[in-house]
C-alpha cells in the first residue's frame, strides 16, 4: 500500500475530500508540517462482529484435514 505525502495547509483545505479518498482507497496519507512528517491519516480498520466466518474466501483447505497422521510424535513414544 503506497502512503501519499500532503502540507498541512493542503490538508487544511481538503480535510473533508482527503477524508473520502482515504475510506474509499485505504491508502494512508502523511500529512507534513515544514517538510516533517507530523501526522497520519489513515482508515479505520474494521473488526468483523464475530471470529466466525471472518476469512471466509481468504483460506483454502487442500487435502483431508479429518483423517488421522501416519505419523508417531517423539511425546508417544
Amino acid at each position: 500500500m503506497q502512503k501519499h505525502t500532503i502540507s498541512a495547509s493542503q490538508f487544511k483545505a481538503q480535510c473533508l475530500k482527503l477524508m473520502d479518498e482515504v475510506n474509499r482507497t485505504g491508502e494512508e496519507i502523511i500529512i507534513t508540517k515544514n517538510g516533517k512528517p507530523v501526522s497520519k491519516l489513515a482508515p479505520i480498520s474494521k473488526k468483523p462482529a464475530s471470529l466466525f466466518g471472518a476469512h471466509k474466501d481468504e483460506i483454502e483447505i487442500t487435502g483431508d484435514i479429518i483423517s488421522p497422521l501416519d505419523v508417531d510424535w517423539e511425546a508417544m513414544q
